[in-house]
């Protein structure tokens, strides 16, 4: 279900997942709990999390000072997967690199945001394929500043 073109399913989904961490009597599945995890990460979204009703078909552009919360915490999940696939080829290397300097996993995988933004950017450009080389150059990046 997670992996859906459906704005507002993909929303839902969020929102189902901090209703059962809330509730606390629910069991969550293993994504959801890394999900969970995600939001716990991000209290300034609790209080969306907490009112679907108001953000659940809200545009959120950076043209009115706002970043998309749930682009963000997705972009949390994409690395988690990445890193627990080891895919592409080197991301681990990276991330150890940056949470030595940062200490903080929280922290490094923010670092880790923009060029995966970008590659995302450039493959909706392109109409095509994520380039995983761009974003390994672009992470590597990273390590040089």
């Amino acid at each position: 279900m997670f992996f859906s073109k459906d704005r507002h399913k993909m929303r839902q989904f969020f929102f189902d997942i901090w209703q059962k961490q809330t509730s606390g009597n629910v069991p969550l599945e293993p994504m959801e709990q890394i999900i969970a995890g995600i939001i716990q990460q991000h209290p300034e979204y609790h209080p969306l999390l907490a009112d679907p009703d108001a953000v659940i078909d809200k545009d959120f552009t950076p043209e009115m000072g706002q970043s998309n919360p749930f682009l963000h915490m997705s972009m949390h999940i994409a690395i988690q997967e990445q890193l627990a696939t080891q895919r592409p080829k080197g991301i681990i290397e990276v991330y150890q690199t940056l949470l030595e300097k940062s200490n903080d996993p929280h922290a490094a995988e923010h670092k880790m945001m923009e060029p995966l933004g970008d590659m995302l950017m450039q493959a909706q450009r392109r109409n095509s394929a994520p380039d995983e080389k761009h974003y390994l150059k672009g992470l590597r990046k990273l390590l040089k500043k």
